[in-house]
């Protein structure tokens, strides 16, 4: 070996050996420097406070390690020409913050750990000329900043490993809460996974299913949804269920805003939204009439997007959802039926005569304005106005299931 490189060595090994005596009170000066340059190290306990200084400690010892193998001997015998570059990624993180147990991790952000590394290594840095000859101050304020860059780059790869596992965690996490409200098996354990996941809405839920776009991500997607859902003061889990996105919203009501803005992120055909549940725990009723309503939506074709379950009622009653046929019996017929007056005759009647007001009331021997009296009636108690062609379909469809179901009405009791 040359002599200007065994030279070299030598003072490197003198320098790393002062470092070494010196570690403790370079750990003792970070410490000063972090009580005096950071804020929120001061806020935390005493305890949290001793798990950072051991990371300090940590973070001088292994740069002091590391400096000092330069002098030491190698596998073949000789001493070492060079620095070697330190351990790679998660190993040298480790190695510095291995010490601390895992709670310090939700105490500290990532911003914080980048701050406390600068804080050790300038505390390193600002003694050197104190501790060393000017060459070999030179030479270790060299090596800090490359061990320091690498420390920090080690950091960040830890925080973005650790941030990609959680996010894989609480998206199997999320689509197993949103799979349970489905399957009306939101118990206190779902809502718990629900709550972890940043749900708050303690009421008022409403499912909403449709198409999953093409050629998007499922993490872009959801992304997406949540930050229309946010815009609109609402909660929101999401899930991928074979080609059906499947978004529960909280806090929100049937009319909401937030429907319409999240509807657009739906792919190509019929997007359905449940009614509104009370509690996430009852949103399996939403969810069940969103359902039905997607596979009965092919039969109208000029639906909105979304559309209403509720609106849905005739097609599902064709496509066999007994729910749907009992609620235009319960909801539709029944209220007419043991209503004032006529109004399941003057409606029969109306519809028979292609919505003419004077063919119904000369059928009836009654005046038109008696009929037009007796349809809004009709309206005031369903909430379907017979003069508006889909409404008057839904009500023709309900007189019919209500005359097949054989319950009387107050006429007849």
């Amino acid at each position: 070996m040359p002599r200007a490189a065994r030279t070299a060595d030598t003072a490197r090994s003198r320098a790393a050996a002062t470092l070494r005596r010196s570690a403790g009170a370079l750990s003792t000066a970070a410490t000063a420097e972090m009580e005096a340059t950071l804020p929120w190290y001061r806020e935390l306990s005493a305890e949290e406070r001793s798990w950072v200084g051991m990371i300090l400690q940590a973070g001088v010892r292994g740069f002091v390690d590391w400096y000092g193998t330069a002098g030491e001997a190698g596998p073949d015998g000789h001493p070492r020409p060079r620095l070697e570059a330190p351990a790679e990624g998660t190993a040298l993180a480790a190695s510095v913050f291995g010490v601390a147990p895992r709670a310090l991790a939700g105490v500290i952000s990532l911003q914080q750990t980048v701050a406390l590394v600068r804080a050790a290594f300038e505390a390193v840095d600002a003694n050197v000329d104190s501790l060393l000859e000017p060459e070999g101050a030179a030479d270790v304020r060299s090596a800090l900043a490359r061990y320091s860059r690498e420390v920090a780059f080690a950091t960040a790869e830890v925080y973005a490993r650790a941030a990609e596992a959680r996010g894989a965690w609480d998206a199997r996490l999320e689509a197993l809460v949103v799979d349970a409200v489905l399957r009306a098996e939101a118990d206190e354990a779902v809502l718990g996974r629900a709550s972890a996941l940043g749900w708050t809405a303690q009421e008022r839920v409403l499912v909403v299913i449709g198409p999953v776009p093409r050629r998007r991500s499922e993490a872009d997607l959801f992304e997406d949804v949540r930050r229309v859902a946010r815009a609109h003061e609402a909660d929101t889990l999401c899930a991928v269920q074979g080609d059906r996105l499947v978004v529960l919203l909280g806090g929100v009501e049937a009319d909401s805003p937030a429907l319409g803005a999240v509807g657009e992120l739906f792919g190509d055909g019929p997007v359905v939204s449940g009614p509104t549940a009370e509690s996430l725990a009852t949103a399996h009723l939403s969810a069940r009439a969103a359902l039905a309503g997607l596979r009965a939506a092919p039969g109208w074709p000029d639906a909105p997007r979304p559309v209403a379950a509720t609106d849905l009622l005739p097609e599902r009653v064709l496509a066999g959802d007994g729910h749907a046929r009992r609620h235009l019996v319960e909801e539709i017929y029944l209220p007419l039926a043991q209503g004032r007056g006529a109004l399941v005759e003057t409606l029969a009647a109306y519809l028979d005569s292609g919505g003419s007001l004077e063919a119904t009331g000369r059928r009836l021997f009654i005046h038109p304005n008696t009929v037009r009296y007796r349809l809004r009636q009709v309206a005031d108690l369903t909430g379907l106005h017979p003069a508006r062609p889909r409404e008057a379909f839904t009500l023709q469809i309900a007189l019919a299931l209500g005359r097949q179901s054989g319950r009387p009405s107050s006429q007849e009791l």
